[in-house]
């Protein structure tokens, strides 16, 4: 959420303060459905605490679980290992820690459920920690609770690597993963599921977030549901502006699919990345002026939807109506700078080249223009060749109005 003050018209604060709020609905959600426990799969924290606030809140939200009796058991992940929490907090007492030292088990009789778990104790934890997990305990419900990668997931770093086959072999009823941020049901017999993150933080964490809830008949699980607890909705919108003629006709397809996300994310705000796309006569006007067209398309938003609704980037990935491959083959200079762009963007040389070129620019660059999603890598040939797709699109285009 850092830069946020950049983006004019943002919910800055309703955006920052969408974790908490998440982790508020995931506690009442554990009253409303009188729970038998809360599993926390690791990283409720992302390191260590700017200020002891962090954890004060987390504190209260747990001593809430208390009064309604609801006891939680939390393993730690990569990002709140213990050698990476540096201020000491007391949580309520119906919060058990499991230990960083060696696999723990926490009985709970009341439910009739032994929860079998380790914390992580450094950041970097790259051993199988679920090998050394004991076996599933007779005539109770075994669960493990577990920060890992599993086998791998793209986006993540590879911690506490381990297999379905070395899971199942524990002979447990249900499998509790953390660390992967989307949710997956990686198998069934038995269940074995990352639940993903309570709120998705950026664009590519979009779609419903929230916890599951499994419910259990007769030592059975009978049903695991995806409760949806965000409070802010990240999508990823794509409009196909084939059929615009002119720049507000892309508007008005912008709107009406804003319109129809709004609608689906309920009452949340709509966090929206806008890709658009298609081959269109709309392709010139866009990206001839793309911060005006841009700055049209949110005021138009923000007069349609209200403060219901943030474009937080717009991507223009339109094409000309222009036949391409026929403009190479033109013999003026047209034609020539056509097929100019088209070799170097084949051939890894060139590309290595222009990124040389680039390497002392790429240094003067802002840090909010290097960092983050959608930075500039101006010494990344892969990443040349597809601001060269952009230049192609963007001059061709230009240059051959009037000539069609």
């Amino acid at each position: 959420m850092r830069g946020l003050d950049r983006y004019d018209g943002a919910p800055a604060e309703r955006l920052r303060g969408a974790t908490r709020r998440a982790l508020e609905h995931l506690v009442a959600l554990c009253i409303d459905e009188r729970a038998s426990f809360l599993l926390l799969a690791g990283d409720v924290f992302d390191g260590s605490w700017k200020d002891f606030s962090t954890g004060l809140f987390f504190s209260a939200q747990m001593a809430r679980l208390r009064e309604a009796g609801v006891p939680v058991v939390i393993v730690r992940g990569n990002h709140d290992a213990a050698s990476m929490i540096t201020k000491a907090l007391r949580l309520p007492d119906n919060v058990r820690e499991l230990s960083p030292a060696k696999p723990e088990t926490i009985d709970l009789p009341d439910a009739g459920v032994c929860v079998h778990g380790q914390s992580f104790a450094h950041r970097v934890t790259v051993e199988d920690l679920a090998a050394r997990y004991p076996d599933g305990a007779r005539g109770t419900f075994n669960i493990g609770l577990l920060h890992t990668c599993l086998d791998g997931r793209e986006g993540h770093e590879p911690y506490a690597p381990t297999t379905i086959d070395a899971l199942r072999a524990k002979g447990y009823d249900y499998w509790a993963l953390g660390h992967v941020h989307a949710r997956e049901v990686l198998a069934t017999d038995p269940w074995i599921v990352f639940s993903g993150n309570l709120q998705g933080r950026h664009a590519r964490e979009n779609g419903p977030k929230g916890a599951t809830l499994v419910t259990v008949d007769d030592g059975v699980v009978s049903t695991v549901e995806h409760r949806a607890l965000d409070v802010v909705r990240w999508q990823i919108v794509t409009v196909d502006a084939s059929s615009a003629s002119d720049a507000l006709d892309v508007v008005d397809l912008v709107r009406a699919e804003l319109t129809a996300r709004a609608a689906q994310a309920e009452d949340r705000v709509l966090a929206a990345r806008v890709i658009i796309c298609g081959s269109t006569r709309a392709n010139g006007v866009l990206r001839r002026d793309e911060d005006r067209f841009v700055s049209e398309l949110r005021a138009a938003a923000t007069d349609g939807l209200g403060d219901g609704v943030w474009i937080e980037k717009v991507n223009v990935a339109t094409r000309s109506t222009f036949d391409l491959a026929r403009i190479r083959e033109e013999p003026g200079a047209v034609g020539h700078l056509a097929r100019r762009l088209a070799a170097i963007k084949e051939d890894p040389g060139e590309l290595a080249a222009l990124a040389a070129v680039f390497a002392d620019l790429d240094k003067k660059l802002p840090s909010e223009l290097r960092e983050g999603d959608g930075a500039l890598r101006l010494t990344n040939p892969r990443e040349i060749r597809v601001l060269l797709d952009d230049v192609e699109a963007m001059l061709l285009p230009r240059l051959l109005e009037g000539k069609d």
